[in-house]
């Protein structure tokens, strides 16, 4: 079976955490013994996990890379994990995700024994390789599932672990619903005025100070992308949009989203904050991103897609 599936990316480079060509071996995880048989195996390497944080190897260098241990030599992390995941294969290797969250951070420190240190994946995510970043991403969302679904949402009974990770069973014979890991669908829009030469950004006030973004929010039931494109544009900042096209996706585990990349056009100009949600939202020149810095702001961080949007729209691909 082929480690990557058939997706032409040749239009545009693929998004941060996004596109790692790891085969998800969907089958393995109906497999009995699927766990003594990989941690057995010299190649399989662990992924582990401590409260929402990734282990990496030379935080502090210019290439730090993702600390994938040995199965085979770092079984004792199996052994006390609380959640063994199959996350899938890449080149003959098999990825489990270990989560150590239960220990206390000296424990988990001794636990992987030098091998790296356990930190916020978006402190090194833009410069980890594309497969590490995409991998640990993977690791960190599934854990997060699997932290606030240990009971059943329909009784209320515990729930236990399934199909290597990818399922939760409720433990009471009359209820056994089972649960599935979900993923927040979240819209993140660059709006542009029609002549092609402003970019609507806003703020929140607790970002870094003088931080703008692209707009963003998540799709309520019922909805579909453009509309939730149109609401949420308006609710924060009263102004109405058009033309919504869709730009690229870029999974996005903190905690728990997919954020779903558009460019649209705004049929009005006027700004009227509508809710609490910004602390200011502003039209931008062109010159005046490219010259962000000189300005005393800042654009989003790299590895996000609302940073990419922005380039995007700049380099005349909207």
């Amino acid at each position: 079976m082929s480690d990557q599936y058939p997706l032409d990316l040749t239009r545009r480079q693929p998004n941060i955490y996004g596109f790692s060509g790891l085969d998800r071996s969907a089958h393995l995880r109906e497999e009995e013994g699927w766990l003594e048989r990989l941690v057995g195996d010299a190649t399989t390497r662990l992924v582990p996990v401590w409260r929402s944080r990734s282990l990496v190897f030379g935080a502090d260098s210019e290439t730090p890379t993702a600390s994938l241990l040995s199965a085979r030599e770092f079984t004792v992390l199996v052994e006390r994990s609380e959640t063994v995941i199959f996350l899938g294969n890449r080149n003959g290797e098999a990825h489990v995700a270990v989560d150590l969250s239960h220990l206390e951070e000296e424990e988990a420190a001794a636990a992987v024994d030098g091998a790296g240190e356990f930190m916020d994946l978006r402190q090194v995510g833009p410069v980890l390789e594309r497969f590490e970043g995409s991998v640990l991403a993977y690791a960190r969302g599934l854990m997060y599932w699997h932290q606030r679904h240990r009971f059943c949402g329909a009784c209320g009974s515990a729930t236990r672990i399934m199909k290597g990770g990818h399922q939760r069973s409720c433990t009471n014979e009359a209820c056994k619903t089972p649960a599935f890991p979900r993923t927040d669908p979240a819209v993140i829009m660059l709006v542009h005025d029609s002549a092609g030469d402003k970019a609507l950004l806003g703020r929140q006030a607790v970002w870094p100070e003088g931080r703008y973004s692209t707009l963003a929010g998540f799709v309520e039931p019922g909805e579909t992308l453009e509309e939730a494109v149109a609401r949420e544009v308006y609710e924060e900042t009263g102004v109405e949009v058009c033309d919504v096209r869709y730009h690229s996706s870029q999974p996005w585990p903190f905690p728990a989203s997919i954020m779903l990349g558009f460019h649209a056009e705004a049929k009005t100009s006027e700004i009227i904050r509508r809710d609490d949600e910004l602390e200011d939202a502003q039209w931008f020149s062109r010159d005046e991103l490219m010259n962000f810095r000189a300005l005393g702001k800042g654009l989003p961080s790299k590895d996000s897609i609302a940073r990419r949007l922005i380039e995007d729209w700049l380099a005349g691909d909207a």
